[in-house]
């Protein structure tokens, strides 16, 4: 108890210092003594981008963690994620077809449809896996990264065929630097989802072992997957709409916390929320040192660190797997062989 005590408070910890440090680092200085003694361009620049640069890390970084918890328990497989179960190709269908329909199409507007399109790609994926009869652990995200290809080129086909090729730049590559007041809130409601997701954390639980043992437990099975599946796509449709695309955080930072916190969601989500933030902000503030006063997408920090680390973990499982048949073989030949 005390270890998982000291883990979530390690992880708050660094979120405060990254979010100081990242308060005071950009192209343009911010110091604390100039914000302290009212000087009006260090206040305008930490009130319309400072701060809500920070705000939308926060809320990007907990919020797709806790997608890719939520999809990996409804789908009962550790390497899906919105990233491998097209829910963020989907998405960015969605963004491409309002701006093809409706050319002036607000915030709002996109949004809509990104969660609609993002919504009915993650139920496909989830429809598709359900319905074969492969269910290996990696052949799962494999079948999603596949779909999320397909959907991907015809994204770019629409996006090149109607001159939509700056639209379709800005979603393919996740970056804060067009974050402005004004211009994030809408990532805001990933927090009631948060909270929603945490009430219902035991539910999804339960729906992950199947529908037979959730109906024998009395748990409405249909409503709580499309529940999950809907906080899902709307945190994604949300980022993807502010932000654009960010791969791998649901992905690696779920199965990071679950080797300290157990696979129960009610247990872990706090702290992949918070581990999430974390890392978002981390990623974020590389990519604003590395080259300063320039700055790197956080796709592609991200997209290094977090493909790094998928690799890792499909070698680790499949060792594993390799070591289970090795011993599954081995014990069946000592009760077969004779004495």
């Amino acid at each position: 108890m005390k270890k998982n005590y000291l883990f979530t408070v390690s992880i708050i910890v660094a979120i405060l210092i990254l979010s100081a440090v990242s308060i005071f680092v950009g192209a343009f200085d911010v110091s604390l003594s100039g914000i302290l003694s009212g000087d009006y361009k260090q206040l305008i620049i930490l009130l319309n981008s400072r701060l809500p640069r920070v705000f939308a890390a926060l809320c990007v970084g907990s919020g797709m963690s806790v997608a890719g918890l939520i999809m990996q328990n409804l789908c009962m497989n550790k390497f899906v994620s919105p990233t491998t179960g097209a829910t963020i190709s989907s998405a960015q269908l969605g963004i491409v077809i309002s701006m093809l329909m409706l050319p002036g199409a607000s915030l709002a507007t996109r949004s809509t449809f990104s969660f609609i399109f993002s919504i009915l790609g993650t139920w496909l994926f989830v429809w598709f896996i359900q319905k074969i009869q492969i269910k290996d652990v990696v052949m799962v995200p494999l079948i999603g990264i596949m779909f999320n290809s397909v959907i991907g080129g015809l994204v770019s086909y629409i996006a090149y065929e109607n001159d939509l090729t700056q639209i379709l730049s800005n979603l393919l590559v996740g970056d804060f630097s067009l974050i402005l007041a004004g211009r994030y809130e809408i990532v805001f409601l990933i927090l009631p989802l948060l909270i929603i997701s945490f009430i219902y954390s035991n539910y999804f639980n339960i729906v992950g072992m199947g529908e037979n043992f959730s109906n024998n437990l009395g748990v409405n099975y249909k409503f709580i997957m499309f529940l999950g599946l809907s906080i899902t796509a709307i945190i994604t449709a949300s980022v993807v709409v502010t932000v654009g695309t960010i791969s791998y955080i649901g992905l690696i930072i779920p199965n990071i916390v679950s080797m300290y916190k157990g696979d129960k969601i009610r247990k872990s989500l706090l702290d992949v929320a918070l581990f999430g933030a974390m890392f978002v902000l981390l990623c974020d503030l590389i990519g604003r040192i590395v080259i300063r006063p320039f700055e790197l997408p956080i796709e592609l920090i991200s997209g290094i660190i977090g493909s790094v680390i998928f690799i890792v973990m499909l070698f680790a499982r499949l060792n594993h797997g390799r070591r289970l048949n090795k011993k599954g073989v081995s014990h069946a030949k000592k009760i077969i062989s004779p004495k």
